[in-house]
């Protein structure tokens, strides 16, 4: 699909904000619009989204950055990146959602989960998904649904209904639900695709309860997908690329070889290591996942998540309303001196990786009377890069070799004191690109590619960029006192999980 259009168009939706990105040919951004949606908590533990906000807010913003960099006769094509896991399902007549969004975040499944993993399915799901039995992932959500929703389950099984990821909700709606669809990347956090065979599988469906005919086509990750309709944006735009926004990361951080790491820190943090064709099984609870899948060709990645990261700041600023902005944490973290003892486990909706404790909840620790909002501010900012340790560790202790560097994305990563820290705390140079929108480069990388605007993986992997690197400094007993009180906290915070009812 050669084309003259100078730019490629991404929509990057995420759980806290929607926006669309221009990118050119050098991979720099060159038009944004950006729009926050709400978060609904509708009890402990719950969150969920308004799909409809999301839609609205998908329009204005893309419309916006048209407006931005000449118009639609620019886009030579447009890519999706999307919160993974979030599951939405709608009617297919009218395109109407029969509840709000269920995000990734969201726990109301983990007795369903504990149920499964009593009857011993877990070793099933491990095999077949690389997944693990959690609440986090998309399946056990959609089973929520249908049993909640009066009727939706009969008309699940009779066709009328049809559940997506994000990328999947918008694809039918920006091509006016003419294109059912999802890429392997998405796919393969549901806990009902096979990574192996590279399909739904129908052992899986019927653990958790899901009609056939709710899903969508998986597709490759690069690839025409369909059009826009033409009323919305003035002229058909071609969808040429999709994938979760933590693969979609790994592409626009150009780790395309076997053993290079990237790690996103926005709401949650994502590390995930390139393991080309080999879906490597994990003895300490990682993740194999699809990392993107181009021609046909399937690569892998290993992955531990972590739930709570950049949603721990935004916790001090709107919660506690302790720090003004996120950008303050610099500063009154630097004020505060090493042995300060003061540790945060930010579990507010349980622990992900490699922990997966549903039933965790958040730890302040190590508290005196001198103890201030900079304390707080840095132990914040301390509990993302350890528990970034802890999935390094997990990674090596399964044979993975410890990177020599990661490059790192996401808002945090634009803090300087944060990527200092975080390379004393793993050993490793902490690499930050030029260009820190690497979520949606990612998904303009891989709709580009198949329009033409880059030739294959290495020219995109020409366009990237370092703008800063952070080298360990730290003595090394200083950084085992850390570490070992870090692990207290950790201890502490799983003690609280297991009396937890």
């Amino acid at each position: 699909m050669p084309t003259s259009a100078p730019y490629v168009l991404a929509i990057d939706q995420g759980t806290t904000s929607t926006r669309a990105i221009a990118f050119d040919a050098g991979g720099h951004a060159v038009a944004l619009a950006r729009r926050e949606h709400a978060q609904h908590f509708p009890a402990a533990a719950w969150v969920e989204h308004d799909p409809e906000d999301i839609w609205r807010d998908t329009l204005t913003v893309v419309r916006e950055a048209l407006g931005r960099c000449g118009g639609a006769e620019t886009i030579a094509a447009l890519g999706i990146t999307n919160q993974r896991e979030t599951t939405v399902i709608w009617e297919r007549a009218g395109g109407r959602p029969i509840h709000r969004a269920i995000v990734w975040q969201d726990r109301r499944t983990a007795e369903e989960c504990a149920r499964l993993k009593a009857a011993g399915a877990e070793a099933l799901v491990r095999a077949r998904t690389g997944l693990l039995l959690d609440p986090y992932f998309s399946a056990t959500k959609v089973a929520w649904i249908l049993d909640r929703v009066p009727g939706a389950r009969a008309r699940a099984e009779r066709g009328e209904l049809a559940f997506g990821t994000i990328d999947t909700f918008l694809l039918w709606r920006l091509t006016g639900g003419a294109v059912h669809a999802t890429d392997v990347t998405n796919a393969s956090r549901t806990l009902l695709f096979d990574i192996h065979r590279q399909c739904w599988d129908e052992e899986l469906l019927r653990l958790m309860r899901v009609p056939r005919a709710l899903l969508p086509e998986v597709r490759d990750s690069s690839g025409l997908f369909g059009s826009t309709s033409p009323a919305l944006f003035g002229r058909a735009l071609p969808i040429c690329g999709i994938a979760g926004d933590q693969q979609a990361a790994l592409v626009g951080q150009a780790c395309f070889a076997p053993g290079m790491a990237k790690s996103t820190y926005g709401t949650g943090c994502f590390l995930l290591l390139n393991t080309a064709d080999t879906a490597v099984d994990s003895a300490n609870r990682m993740l194999t996942t699809a990392a993107y899948r181009i021609g046909g060709r399937m690569a892998y990645a290993m992955e531990g998540s972590i739930f709570v990261a950049g949603a721990a700041v935004k916790w001090l600023r709107d919660g506690l309303r302790v720090i003004d902005s996120a950008a303050a944490t610099a500063a009154l973290a630097a004020r505060v001196p090493d042995d300060h003892g003061v540790f945060l486990v930010p579990a507010f909706v349980g622990l992900g990786a490699p922990y997966w404790e549903p039933n965790a909840r958040g730890l302040i620790c190590g508290l005196t009377l001198d103890a201030s909002p900079a304390h707080l501010a840095r132990a914040a900012l301390e509990s993302v890069a350890f528990q970034t340790l802890d999935l390094t560790d997990a990674m090596a202790r399964d044979g993975a070799r410890r990177a020599e560097a990661i490059r790192v994305d996401g808002g945090m990563a634009a803090n300087d004191w944060f990527c200092q820290f975080l390379a004393d705390m793993l050993e490793a140079r902490v690499q930050r690109p030029a260009e820190l929108e690497t979520t949606a480069l990612g998904a303009a990388f891989l709709a580009g590619l198949a329009a033409g605007v880059w030739k294959d993986l290495e020219s995109i992997a020409a366009t990237w960029n370092k703008a800063a690197e952070f080298s360990p400094s730290m003595p090394a007993a200083r950084r085992a006192g850390l570490i070992a009180g870090w692990r207290q906290a950790i201890e502490r915070t799983l003690l609280g999980a297991a009396v937890r009812p």
